[in-house]
């Protein structure tokens, strides 16, 4: 049994919408590559994982934007 997280950051979703222009603002200074993930980014992250052979085992993907990076 393979086991593997995605650990998704700041995405656009129908939550984050509705967050005000100044937050999202405040969010986004804070993310290396300066703007809000999508939903795609991280079904690609998923359907990669997905792959019968991956050879990738008790991983979390952050998927962020670079706003954990270290």
């Amino acid at each position: 049994i393979l086991v593997n997280s995605v650990a998704p950051g700041f995405i656009e979703t129908d939550m984050t919408s509705g967050l005000p222009a100044d937050v999202k603002e405040k969010m986004m200074a804070g993310i290396p590559l300066g703007r809000i993930g999508k939903p795609e980014e991280i079904a690609e992250v998923v359907a990669f994982l997905a792959l019968k052979g991956t050879y990738i085992h008790g991983s979390v993907i952050h998927v962020n934007g670079g706003l954990y990076g270290g």
